[in-house]
């Protein structure tokens, strides 16, 4: 018996939904960013000065230079050390020298696109691995649409055929700074409420978070606080089987919610 409860306690473990034990996540719902969101991504970061490493991978060219729009959003901000990391080769990716730029930043931030763009050119290589660095090192990430989705364990509308496709086998792992997590953006504005439902009921262990455009969330180990304009909603398959229940909890601007219970955090 000892050995079974010990069983148990293992996988219900294995299958918590938590936040990173160190460092912050930005993970915005794609459209406009409010300064709300910059001021909290900054402050993450450690100041304007801080060096900030963006990602715009996700995206159709082939090439980007400092001209790309990631990076003039964030000098436009106030960001003074704004560097720019770009391949779609994952052999490079996982070199030295590509990866030498994160070894001391402060801060990366992911682009929008498409999120399946990311998943191909940096899973399993050093780049990979130095994102997670980042948060070790008590650094901050954020990314906006693919960039938010990227953040999460389980990668939805990770199908290059379409981002309609919710679950798409050969794309459905995400970086995992949230585990057993699976968020979505654009949430509102694409009328996108319903779209988790069929994700959670295959995999019921996730948590899932839909998040409108100009909206973030703040997270911090298991407490993730809503920034910025709109809503987001958390998906629980348990919810569905509450009678009366629906399968989410909604959030606004200043809310907050703790990852691991699953649970709506009163009001500080």
């Amino acid at each position: 018996m000892v050995q079974g409860c010990a069983t148990l306690e293992r996988l219900v473990g294995q299958s918590a939904t938590l936040g990173p034990a160190k460092g912050s996540l930005i993970i915005v719902g794609g459209g406009g960013m409010p300064k709300v969101i910059f001021d909290r991504f900054f402050e993450a970061a450690g100041g304007r000065d801080a060096k900030i490493v963006v990602v715009p991978t996700a995206g159709s060219d082939a090439d980007y230079d400092e001209s790309t729009s990631s990076v003039k959003m964030f000098k436009r901000a106030g960001a003074t050390n704004v560097h720019l990391l770009h391949t779609h080769d994952p052999k490079v990716a996982d070199s030295d020298e590509f990866v030498a730029v994160l070894s001391d930043a402060k801060a990366v931030w992911f682009g929008g696109g498409r999120q399946w763009r990311l998943a191909d050119a940096y899973l399993g290589t050093k780049t990979e691995a130095a994102f997670h660095d980042v948060l070790k090192r008590c650094g901050v990430i954020g990314g906006s649409s693919a960039g938010a989705t990227i953040q999460a364990s389980y990668l939805v509308r990770g199908a290059p055929e379409g981002n309609h496709i919710m679950m798409a086998p050969g794309h459905e792992r995400g970086f995992g700074y949230i585990r057993n997590c699976a968020i979505d953006q654009h949430l509102l504005a694409r009328k996108r409420e319903n779209d988790m439902l069929p994700v959670i009921r295959k995999h019921p262990h996730l948590l899932g978070i839909g998040i409108d455009e100009s909206t973030a969330l703040f997270v911090r180990g298991n407490t993730a606080e809503v920034i910025g304009k709109s809503k987001v909603l958390f998906y629980d398959i348990a919810l569905e089987k509450t009678v009366g229940e629906k399968f989410y909890t909604t959030l606004d601007p200043g809310e907050r919610y703790d990852l691991k219970t699953r649970r709506k955090l009163p009001a500080k």
